[in-house]
């Protein structure tokens, strides 16, 4: 019995040990928790502050429907900063007029080596130019009814604020970079400020000269886009004596056009507003000349609309047949347009030169030739009339592509002679071969040619998202997303055309990146000439970016 005590003592000693010994577990935990808490902030326990996402307080602005929010975003840094909700979903494949740009890139980079050992830059030909490339479906007529700019400004504005606040709200872009700037540290003149300082310096010729030349090193590339109310620079229901019916998206369905209020703001820097007259005046007895594809004619209807505002010129010669400009027999149109402004004696016109090589029937007898494309001569048209050119912009990119080559029976030569080169076979490497070859052409050209100053402009990007332009592929977004981002980068998106001008006298007008962001902008599901189901990414409604595109031109010659 004794015994039997002993040990049932002995059990209840050992469970009170245990939980003592528990007890004293917890309070040197306790203790270590509390002495670590009074020798290191709290903070400590959280992530580092450069992994938070800092966002500027939202302010709370009551929208009315008047101008003051789109003058208070004209101010380059007070524009609303926003957060990217979507990463642009752009569809790298090729469309009707391209093939992939992604994989040029990288081609380019071995382009030059072929271009060192193989192209011949001092050669020229007297072998004459066929006509390179078919129109565009021919579009139908459109309605001579004019839409009644009076009665639909007031809600055009409207419309703009909208959307343009919608767009804030939904942001979805890629080369671009957010806006925190403060704008009780850093405000720039508005757009109002800007014009009246122009307007002062207009009366002071050697004030406006020295900006212009202060202006040389700016990057026009740099910056973002803005609401201006004093946008288009003119009517693309009016303007029907130069802009294709299947370009004017005022005489389409669209119905939303806050896309023709946006202004390009470089950063750093200002840019002259374009006026027909200064043009004019400054390009007084001199002749001005686009030569490239179909985006290249697009920017020439929108300097010829943008000279005339939109307006009617039945003084304005047409000069085509000085350049050769003249309709074939059996031909749609002729391989150009060239127009001449009395007053000033000035010239802008327009070569359709799709590739920027030469291309030549190989038997001109026959109808269905294969065609000689020439990747180390220049245009025909070039090698002609560059003597008579005093600003020349070119661009190529779109129509390297299988289909373009296999369809107008292309066949790449080198040397005068079917092409050999492996390297080259690929298209992307033919591609910037022959853009190196045409500016290296053009530059060496220069000293013959002391007036004249020579443009590559870069690539127009392409938005198809979800397929090719014949397999679904669409750009149905119509509201602004680019109000108040930056566009920073240094470098050209376009490598190969800010490679091939590096160590030339031809300047690169970068537009790539600026348009980029633009995707709004597009014809899309709009044309009046497309099939069902097949959209247009890639050509831009006029008014619209092209207009920037010869804003730049004009502040760089």
């Amino acid at each position: 019995m004794t015994l039997h005590r002993y040990r049932m003592k002995r059990g209840a000693l050992r469970r009170r040990a245990k939980d003592i010994s528990l007890v004293l577990i917890v309070l040197v935990c306790a203790t270590l928790v509390l002495w670590s808490w009074d020798t290191t902030p709290s903070s400590s326990f959280l992530p580092p502050e450069s992994h938070f996402l800092k966002l500027e307080p939202e302010e709370k602005v009551e929208r009315t429907p008047t101008a003051l929010d789109t003058e208070t975003r004209d101010r380059y840094s007070s524009a609303t900063p926003f957060v990217n909700k979507e990463k642009s979903k752009e569809d790298p494949t090729d469309n009707k007029d391209t093939e992939e740009e992604e994989e040029q890139e990288k081609e380019a980079k071995q382009v030059d080596e072929v271009t060192e050992s193989e192209t011949n830059q001092g050669k020229t030909s007297t072998i004459e130019e066929e006509e390179e490339a078919k129109e565009e479906k021919q579009v139908e007529e459109v309605t001579d009814s004019e839409t009644d700019q009076g009665k639909t400004s007031t809600t055009d504005e409207e419309q703009v604020k909208q959307e343009v606040a919608a767009g804030e709200a939904e942001a979805k872009t890629t080369h671009i970079e957010n806006s925190n700037s403060d704008p009780e540290k850093k405000t720039l003149a508005t757009d109002e400020e800007e014009r009246t300082e122009q307007s002062v310096a207009k009366k002071d010729d050697d004030s406006s000269s020295t900006a212009r030349i202060s202006n040389q090193a700016c990057n026009y590339a740099k910056g973002k886009w803005v609401v201006d109310k004093h946008r288009p620079l003119y009517s693309g229901s009016r303007c029907k004596q130069w802009l294709a019916s299947m370009w004017a998206c005022r005489l389409m369905q669209r119905t939303d056009f806050a896309f023709e209020r946006l202004r390009w703001q470089p950063k750093d820097c200002s840019m002259e507003n374009f006026e027909g007259s200064k043009f004019l005046k400054r390009m007084q007895n001199k002749t001005l000349a686009f030569v490239g594809d179909s985006l290249g004619r697009q920017q020439f209807q929108s300097m010829m609309c943008m000279i005339t505002g939109g307006r009617e010129r039945p003084d304005v010669l047409d000069v085509g047949p000085e350049f050769g400009f003249i309709t074939p027999k059996g031909g749609g149109r002729p391989n150009g347009w060239a127009y001449r402004f009395p007053e000033t004696n000035t010239t802008v016109l327009y070569h359709w030169s799709s590739t920027l090589c030469d291309i030549q029937p190989l038997n001109p007898s026959d109808p269905l030739t294969e065609h000689a494309m020439h990747l180390d001569r220049p245009p025909a048209f070039l090698r002609q009339y560059l003597h008579k050119i005093n600003v020349l912009v070119m661009n190529t990119g779109h129509h390297w592509n299988r289909g373009k080559l296999n369809g107008n029976r292309w066949v790449m030569h080198l040397n005068g002679v079917p092409n050999s080169n492996r390297k080259l076979a690929a298209l992307g490497n033919a591609k910037n071969f022959t853009i190196h070859s045409t500016v290296s052409w053009v530059s060496s050209q220069l000293p013959n040619h002391p007036g004249l100053k020579a443009f590559y402009r870069s690539l127009s990007p392409r938005h198809f998202v979800g397929g090719e332009w014949n397999t679904g592929g669409s750009c149905n977004n119509t509201t602004p997303m680019s109000i108040g981002k930056e566009v920073l980068q240094e470098e050209s998106s376009d490598y190969s055309a800010g490679h091939a001008v590096k160590g030339t006298g031809v300047k690169l007008l970068d537009i790539t990146a600026l348009s980029h962001v633009r995707d709004e902008g597009h014809i899309s599901r709009f044309s009046i000439s497309a099939s069902k189901g097949v959209q247009d990414c890639l050509h831009w409604c006029l008014p619209g970016v092209p207009d920037t595109w010869n804003e730049i031109l004009f502040a760089m010659i």
